[in-house]
């Protein structure tokens, strides 16, 4: 008797272990992504105990992330069901991904901020449902902008380099040799795509390619914005800084050693974290503007997509919809600072008392300035990897701007055949 007993739980459990769901969550784990999503999966697990979550931390810089994921599209692999996706991928990557729609999104999609949706939407399909959003802001030192005699954050960026070399010059001659005045993204990747589109477009110097499919970089406003940028290199950046991504910049802004700092909203809680030498002693702003033009800030965020491949669509749809649900949105950007892209929580009380620039900056994040992603699908990698291998030519010295915006036009041109003309 004590044997078949045995036997019939171990049928019972190999059932059991047959019965489960398992979903896997393909993300990232920049700031506090990986913890958030992991937490995430628990409350999902916990409301669904025949479904199993993983959570696999995908690399950090967007351009080995796409490369990762691109293998696997290839492969036509299910070992990954539900991928996050940058906002530019929808359109080069779209069949790869299962019809939202299909699976319940069409009831929710209307919470969502409809431009987001809309880049999300290929043919009809919903490829991906919004997860947060992001607009690139400037982080500077309230404590020292006071002490320097400064009356709020630079709104040129004339502003910011005078500025920042007043801070630095005072800060190391009071015994700081480590100390830097401005920080960003440098490295030759897409976050450099995302700093560069922001200076040249707040110099009126447009979006790399227009809307309408024109080829617009080579234009002198171009070029004096690059070579502002190029300017800050070794003077008010570190030399390193042309190999920085967004958690270098973090990390010397966070660790006291910079006055300014580009970088999207997830740094903003990290930087009032308990144990972060800065709590309470910086904030944000726009970033500035160039002589002629206007602060212009670049259309960041992620959504989550369900791959085709996946062997349990409907269970990894079920999940994608919970992680980008409100309450669930309400929690990244509470503990996280992760912008959401439910509309409604830019009104939760909640949500104003940890993170008040969700409010006061709202007019950012809605009017943020695209990368030319949907009018050069499918060959926006390409036309992106032109730009900033440009860029970088720039900023470490081994080309002049001019020359540079010249091959990217002549680069993007290239790749899309498109016409040539001015923003």
């Amino acid at each position: 008797m004590r044997k078949i007993l045995i036997l019939a739980l171990a049928a019972v459990a190999l059932a059991a272990a047959q019965a489960q769901t398992v979903v896997t969550v393909a993300t990232g784990a920049v700031g506090q992504e990986l913890e958030l999503s992991r937490a995430a999966a628990a409350r999902y697990m916990a409301l669904h105990p025949d479904v199993t979550v993983n959570v696999l931390e995908t690399p950090d810089l967007t351009d080995n992330r796409q490369a990762l994921y691109l293998q696997m599209f290839e492969a036509q692999s299910s070992d990954v069901d539900v991928f996050q996706i940058d906002v530019i991928w929808p359109g080069d990557m779209a069949e790869h991904f299962v019809d939202l729609y299909d699976y319940g999104a069409r009831e929710v999609a209307d919470q969502h901020f409809p431009a987001i949706i809309e880049n999300n939407t290929v043919d009809g399909h919903l490829v991906g449902i919004p997860w947060f959003t992001d607009a690139g802001l400037l982080y500077y030192r309230t404590d020292l902008l006071a002490k320097y005699g400064f009356a709020g954050p630079p709104a040129t960026w004339s502003e910011l380099t005078s500025m920042a070399k007043t801070i630095q010059d005072g800060e190391r001659a009071g015994g700081n040799p480590d100390f830097w005045g401005f920080v960003f993204q440098g490295n030759s990747y897409e976050g450099l795509t995302c700093d560069a589109l922001e200076w040249v477009s707040s110099f009126g110097g447009g979006s790399i390619v227009s809307p309408a499919g024109v080829i617009t970089i080579n234009n002198p406003k171009a070029v004096a914005a690059l070579e502002t940028a190029a300017s800050w290199v070794g003077t008010i950046a570190p030399n390193g800084v042309t190999s920085f991504d967004e958690e270098s910049a973090r990390n010397m802004f966070q660790a006291g050693n910079a006055a300014f700092m580009r970088n999207w909203p997830y740094a903003y809680s990290l930087g009032n974290a308990s144990d972060s030498v800065i709590a309470g002693k910086f904030d944000v702003s726009p970033l500035p503007a160039g002589p002629d033009g206007s602060p212009a800030a670049t259309l960041g965020g992620w959504q989550l997509a369900v791959s085709k491949y996946s062997k349990n669509p409907a269970a990894a749809a079920d999940v994608a919809l919970f992680f980008a649900s409100y309450d669930e949105q309400k929690i990244r950007a509470v503990e996280g600072s992760y912008n959401p892209t439910v509309m409604a929580l830019y009104q939760d009380k909640d949500v104003l008392a940890a993170v008040p620039f969700f409010g006061s900056l709202y007019d950012v994040f809605i009017n943020a300035v695209a990368r030319p992603s949907t009018a050069t699908a499918p060959d926006y990698a390409a036309v992106s990897r032109a730009f900033y291998t440009g860029v970088h030519s720039v900023m470490t010295g081994q080309a002049t701007a001019a020359d540079a915006v010249a091959e990217i036009e002549a680069d993007i041109e290239d790749v899309t055949g498109f016409p040539t003309g001015q923003p």
